[in-house]
């Protein structure tokens, strides 16, 4: 048996820093985008702890705020794609309103921390999340690609293709084999 479960990373990191944090016995608030203010000073062997723990979740301190600010990007655009609402504004707008700074900005500094754009980032979430929406079998493609913003399904289908290698339909037919194969596998299974 399978079971398809939906993910909200700003939700889960924000519950792992808030326990993490109360076990060091710290004053702070957490604050958007995974941004904490200390309310006091804390030691360098609580910040090794801490440092440790957030390892074990796959979660880093950044130090460097340039670093920080592409995270602070990469968080606007994964909040936008996979918003369970259409907000209906260019990602641009959406990404330099959220971060307070001019998208050219943005972009440059994106471009040369992560070596790639943000529009090409933008494209890669996009899919991840059409992906998704093609597994849970919950839309279909034209609802697909009207819920993530394409002009078109077969504006959805050539960025997919580029991105995987395969269209959406390709997509489709190996995830439907996948589950036929495995429910040919648990009737099987049933019978020996």
């Amino acid at each position: 048996m399978k079971m398809y479960v939906k993910f909200d990373f700003n939700a889960l990191c924000k519950k792992v820093l808030d326990e993490k944090l109360k076990e060091q016995g710290l004053k702070y608030r957490l604050l958007n985008f995974g941004e904490v203010e200390f309310y006091e000073p804390f030691t360098e062997e609580q910040h090794k702890t801490f440092k440790k723990d957030l390892e074990d979740y796959g979660i880093e301190i950044i130090e460097n705020h340039k670093t920080a600010l592409v995270q602070k990007i990469k968080d606007a655009i994964i909040e936008l794609v996979f918003s369970d609402e259409i907000i209906p504004v260019k990602a641009s707008i959406y990404i330099a309103g959220k971060l307070n700074h001019s998208y050219g900005y943005l972009s440059n500094l994106f471009s040369e921390v992560t070596y790639t754009s943000i529009e090409n980032f933008i494209i890669i979430q996009k899919i991840e999340y059409a992906k998704e929406l093609i597994i849970s079998k919950k839309q279909s493609l034209t609802e697909i690609a009207h819920r993530l913003n394409y002009s078109s399904v077969a504006h959805l289908s050539t960025q997919f293709k580029n991105t995987t290698g395969i269209t959406p339909s390709q997509f489709q037919k190996i995830i439907m084999m996948r589950r036929e194969i495995q429910h040919f596998d648990n009737q099987y299974r049933k019978v020996v």
